[in-house]
């Protein structure tokens, strides 16, 4: 995935020894299970609501995740949450899209109608109550100076659920998730652990983003190891989505007939 939060997991594959050993694309994370999906990558940052769906495994060691706010993922509303009847989102994830439409069913009761638009705030507002922006369009926005509502959806989800909140895992079909395999990504990982602050100032020369935002995103947002517990929020996350998937399929079909 080519957001900023990617970068301790490949650090040693854009830098390090494990240099050459993978060949890489980055892209938003829909279009990366996209291309697990079509066969143009073995392995992949996958979005997690999107391991059932394709029927993959995964690395249990590193991933994406958070144990509180996230500042990544952020639901930003013109009205009160409960009263959220459309809902723009950023096209770039089903698992923030997934998580977004649990939250505001589990936690304030409204299913909102939703739309898949480009992540502009303001053009995504003039058409909805309220807007979904993730990765690094929602780390350039500073919510304190917002008019607006806005829920930090992993705070949410650990509030709710009790539980981290894992977003995305290297995932692939078994024959590709080797012990060798598994060894490069946690190796690359490692040897990046170091080097943060490499991160922080490249984050600050290429992507604008302050520096201190930068460093506190990487290092106290975002964890990367997955514990059990962090094992038990993802299963818990897939179970639900499983429910809203079916959910989903028969409201349509019933809406159809």
């Amino acid at each position: 995935m080519s957001y900023l939060n990617t970068w301790p997991l490949v650090w040693g594959f854009l830098h390090g020894p494990q240099r050459g050993l993978f060949d890489f694309r980055f892209d938003l994370p829909a279009v990366c299970a996209a291309a697990l999906e079509n066969g143009t990558a073995d392995i992949g940052l996958v979005p997690c609501a999107e391991l059932d769906r394709l029927g993959l495994d995964f690395l249990p060691e590193l991933g994406i995740a958070c144990e509180g706010p996230v500042r990544s993922i952020l639901l930003i509303s013109r009205v009160p949450f409960g009263g959220i009847r459309t809902l723009a989102v950023d096209s770039g994830s089903r698992t923030s899209v997934a998580l977004a439409r649990i939250i505001l069913a589990g936690r304030y009761g409204c299913e909102p109608v939703m739309t898949r638009r480009l992540p502009d705030l303001a053009q995504m507002l003039e058409e909805s109550d309220a807007a979904l922006i993730i990765g690094d369009p929602a780390l350039h926005l500073d919510p304190g100076a917002l008019p607006y509502r806005i829920l930090d959806l992993g705070a949410e989800w650990v509030a709710w659920s009790g539980l981290p909140m894992v977003f995305a895992v290297w995932a692939g079909h078994s024959r590709v998730l080797t012990d060798p395999v598994a060894r490069a990504f946690r190796e690359s990982f490692e040897w990046g652990l170091g080097r943060k602050e490499e991160m922080v100032n490249l984050a600050a020369e290429e992507r604008g983003f302050a520096k201190e935002l930068a460093r506190e995103y990487l290092t106290r947002h975002i964890v990367y190891r997955l514990t059990s517990d962090h094992l038990k929020g993802l299963e818990l996350f897939r179970q639900r989505v499983r429910e809203l998937d079916i959910y989903l399929q028969t409201k349509q079909s019933f809406i159809a007939s």
